[in-house]
């Protein structure tokens, strides 16, 4: 029975205003738009029966526990603990991030570029110094929260409100991400996201949603200050009749359903209001119909397509049921739901086959939109396979992380470049179905690929 994580940063502060590094520093109190982003989220989660609460003991995220918890069912006061502060940055706690790229040059670009690198040296009160790596540590501190939270809590359903770099370590040890990974992701003010964890710690958890914010007035996350390359939203497809009877469909060209149509117009109704530039679609049907039907809602955007970025082939799988599957390929559904890496599709591809053209697919649309005067939006629709591999690779996971991203159908996740396909890429969201249903939760037909 898994159990279900609901992650959350805590509203904007008084030092996120004034754009000053607080860390362990407790004087920075939530702004009234933090109170109530709080709010937000609390209306958000209140019709959701929650288990138990954890959060930080620092006065923002305190205070941004206290007032989700008022809008949920039940007996949930927080409980405190340290182990869900945020990163600890001893030199820096209280400065203005001007100021501290300008007295620690060095250490601010490993901090930018190479976090797991990025080293403090701290005086000792006998005169002596001691080296401190502050990322590593809140990594080390994120796993100890969950092996914590697992031990006590199999099989129920956990908020935890705490901090940026703290919750990008919680998500990064779940899914298997190092201390490197730190500016691959991004946590907003009052992001929601969603881990579910399989069984114990140590078996990787599954990322359902990350940093969803349309319940705080933002559609997608504010575009980071500084990032000049492109945006990429990436959409799958709407459902077919085959997703919902979990028939698997690979490279045969099956169309939307009248609920996949349904799913394709929430999605256009979603980003009505985004700006966007340009729009790539794999040329099958499911994805092509899925972006045109989001495009009326930008009629001067012309919809370009590609077989880069085509399904899995699932050859001699291709319209069979999981039972035939078992039946006829003994072992080999096995093997793919848990060693998907390993496996070669009868007659069809395999996932480094998928990784392989998905990527360089994906680096083409990036590198043709990088150089833009401003940065370009661009909406890239394809398939589920398709779709988790490009969330691996830009997060900087293997073919092997395959199953540790969810996408449903008419998700939306949102990927930046900070300065062109050179620099690292950000996951800014990940997998947001909130348009759908109206739950924070992935309700969508598991389907098959």
């Amino acid at each position: 029975m898994k159990t279900r994580v609901i992650v959350v940063r805590h509203g904007e502060s008084t030092f996120n205003v004034k754009r000053i590094i607080q860390g362990h520093h407790d004087e920075s109190l939530l702004t009234e738009k933090g109170e109530s982003q709080a709010r937000q989220v609390g209306q958000l989660l209140s019709g959701t029966t929650i288990d138990g609460v954890y959060c930080s003991p620092l006065k923002r995220a305190a205070r941004t526990a206290e007032l989700i918890t008022a809008s949920l069912r039940g007996n949930n006061t927080p409980q405190k603990t340290d182990l869900l502060k945020e990163i600890s940055l001893p030199l820096w706690e209280a400065m203005s991030f001007a100021d501290v790229e300008q007295q620690y040059p060095a250490e601010y670009r490993a901090w930018r570029h190479q976090p797991n690198d990025l080293k403090m040296t701290i005086p000792q009160a006998d005169g002596t110094s001691q080296e401190f790596y502050p990322v590593r540590a809140v990594w080390q501190q994120a796993g100890e929260f969950w092996q914590d939270l697992l031990s006590r809590h199999q099989g129920q359903t956990i908020l935890v409100v705490a901090h940026s770099a703290i919750n990008r370590a919680l998500v990064g040890t779940a899914i298997g991400l190092g201390p490197e990974a730190l500016n691959r992701m991004y946590q907003s003010n009052c992001g929601v996201s969603v881990l579910n964890f399989p069984g114990a710690w140590g078996e990787r958890a599954q990322l359902e949603s990350m940093n969803s914010t349309s319940h705080t007035g933002l559609t997608l996350p504010t575009l980071r200050q500084g990032f000049k390359g492109p945006r990429l939203l990436l959409v799958r497809h709407g459902e077919t009749e085959w997703n919902r009877e979990s028939r698997f469909q690979g490279q045969i060209d099956i169309p939307l359903n009248d609920n996949g149509r349904s799913q394709a117009a929430q999605a256009g109704e979603f980003l009505k209001a985004v700006p966007i530039d340009a729009a790539v679609s794999s040329s099958m049907m499911r994805p092509k119909e899925t972006a045109e039907i989001i495009l009326k809602q930008h009629s001067d955007v012309a919809l370009a397509v590609t077989e880069g970025l085509w399904e899995i082939g699932h050859g001699q799988w291709e319209g069979k049921f999981e039972h035939e599957i078992k039946a006829g390929f003994p072992g080999l559904l096995e093997a793919w739901q848990t060693k998907p890496e390993t496996v070669q599709m009868p007659d069809g591809e395999n996932l480094q086959d998928v990784w392989d053209r998905a990527v360089k697919a994906w680096n083409e649309i990036v590198a043709q939109y990088e150089n833009a005067e401003t940065p370009q939006t661009i909406l890239v629709v394809a398939h589920d396979a398709i779709n988790k591999a490009i969330l691996c690779y830009v997060t900087g996971l293997g073919p092997e992380a395959f199953w540790q991203f969810k996408q449903g159908n008419g998700a939306v996740s949102v990927i930046d470049y900070p300065d062109g396909l050179q620099s690292e890429p950000m996951l800014s969201s990940a997998n947001i179905t909130v348009h759908l249903s109206g739950s924070l939760f992935d309700t969508t037909a598991a389907g098959a690929l």
